[in-house]
């Protein structure tokens, strides 16, 4: 990274990790707009709008 020297062994890590430099962030929710650097971090997002539970809970199933 040309900003702080650190160093990737891929490309594509290198680039999100410049996004932690410029405050890029491409990925944005399309219910209340809030963005996110990285893809997977929208996705969770997404489980507030449609309410989604990844882990219910075993007792009470919320």
């Amino acid at each position: 990274c040309a900003h702080c020297g650190k160093r990737f062994s891929q490309s594509s890590a290198l680039a999100l990790h410049r996004r932690g430099h410029t405050g890029e962030r491409p990925h944005a929710c399309t219910d209340c707009g809030k963005a996110f650097a990285v893809a997977s971090h929208l996705a969770a997002h997404r489980r507030i709008h449609n309410g989604e539970q990844p882990c219910p809970c075993p007792r009470c199933g919320k």
